[in-house]
């Protein structure tokens, strides 16, 4: 990749993003071990998949308060060291996971790696786009979650042996030590910012509602939300419902390492083609898939079936997640990234939490094979919105 290698400004590219993409992907290895047993883990305290997406939704409301609330430390600090701090108590509240039994104390410190989780998240998106070009970022980006989603590859495979053979609690120990590694190699990378805002943005409210003036800001919030509102199907009620059907740890492994698959062979590609092509056909096709398979997965009783359609549904999703956010970035000047990018990252944990509440609604009621109804129709509400995007095209700036 080019990106890797290459020189840009007579600088070696790899110093930059290349190193990124490698911390990228330790932090992915650890998230994708502790996503592969994540709703299973809940589901043994509570045993109901209907509960469990309610404690979900109910983290899932955390997150979006602690979108808004942490503006104000966002821009008042380096994001290079939050990035790396965040990572530390990442790993820490990991081995704590580990040594747990206790179902209150789960709660408790769920509440804490949720904060920690968004500080970790929104750091890093901004030293991503801030040491990008503006006609190389969707690219760029293409890059980091085609490294993110080689580690969403192994991950599951690695999670569902360890879990089948040594237990849940393993996991979280080898997520926590491969944390403190993308910690260490963080600080060893020397990456460094310095878009740190002397004039805090400290009203939330007033923040909140100059963000939703925007139509476009509006529109890019409720696409991207919509990209992991999907990843609720997959990593919260898939797993359980394989276990429910009879089938082992090891099979939750190797499904999502089938849906990680399409993202590794097909994101860089599609997100380039996003550049040079415009956002809005990419994201109408790949909603598109998404909506359709999901639509025959509701009329399909064979789980082995229905397995395979969702990981070749992947091939829609390899054409929004990373292009979702570059498009982001694309809509906003340099100085708007601090104050709208912890409120742009809400419409993750909106549609997210609109997804588990009425995903839980639908379990309680009817049977699960109607949550592929559910999911398909937010889809096609998002396959319709595309048509309303502003089409940016990133190599017309170039010229």
């Amino acid at each position: 990749m080019g990106v890797l290698i290459g020189k840009q400004r007579g600088e070696k590219v790899f110093t930059r993003m290349g190193k990124l993409a490698i911390i990228g992907f330790l932090v992915a290895i650890a998230l994708a071990l502790i996503d592969t047993i994540w709703a299973v883990y809940m589901d043994s305290f509570v045993h109901s998949e209907a509960i469990v997406g309610f404690i979900s939704a109910a983290l899932t409301l955390i997150a979006i308060v602690s979108c808004f609330v942490l503006v104000p430390i966002i821009e008042k600090y380096k994001k290079s060291s939050l990035f790396f701090w965040s990572l530390i108590l990442f790993g820490i509240t990991y081995l704590l996971f580990a040594i747990n039994t206790k179902f209150y104390i789960f709660v408790i410190l769920a509440f804490f790696l949720t904060i920690f989780y968004i500080l970790r998240m929104n750091s890093y998106g901004i030293i991503v786009k801030d040491k990008s070009t503006k006609t190389q970022l969707s690219k760029n980006e293409g890059l980091i979650y085609t490294f993110m989603n080689l580690a969403w590859v192994i991950g599951p495979l690695i999670a569902g042996y360890l879990a089948n053979a040594y237990g849940i609690n393993l996991i979280f120990l080898v997520s926590a030590i491969f944390v403190f590694l993308s910690a260490l190699a963080f600080k060893v990378s020397k990456i460094n910012d310095v878009n740190i805002k002397k004039k805090l943005d400290k009203n939330i409210f007033k923040n909140t509602k100059e963000f939703f003036k925007n139509k476009n800001r509006v529109l890019s919030y409720f696409i991207s939300g919509a990209v992991n509102c999907w990843w609720v199907l997959i990593y919260l009620f898939m797993p359980m419902h394989i276990i429910r059907t009879g089938l082992n740890n090891l099979w939750i492994g190797y499904f999502l390492f089938a849906v990680a698959v399409p993202l590794v062979l097909f994101e860089y590609k599609f997100s380039k083609l996003a550049g040079k092509k415009g956002f809005r056909k990419i994201f109408k096709t790949g909603f598109g898939i998404l909506a359709l398979i999901s639509l025959f997965c509701f009329f399909i009783s064979n789980i082995y079936l229905v397995l395979l359609l969702l990981a070749l549904a992947s091939i829609g999703m390899a054409m929004l997640e990373s292009t979702t956010e570059a498009y982001f970035f694309d809509i906003i000047n340099k100085k708007q990234e601090c104050k709208y990018y912890g409120p742009y990252n809400t419409g993750i944990d909106v549609c997210q939490f609109i997804g588990k509440i009425l995903a839980s609604v639908v379990l309680i009621f009817l049977p699960f094979n109607y949550i592929f109804l559910l999911f398909g129709a937010l889809m096609f509400l998002m396959f319709l919105l595309s048509f309303k995007i502003k089409n940016v095209i990133e190599n017309r700036k170039a010229n």
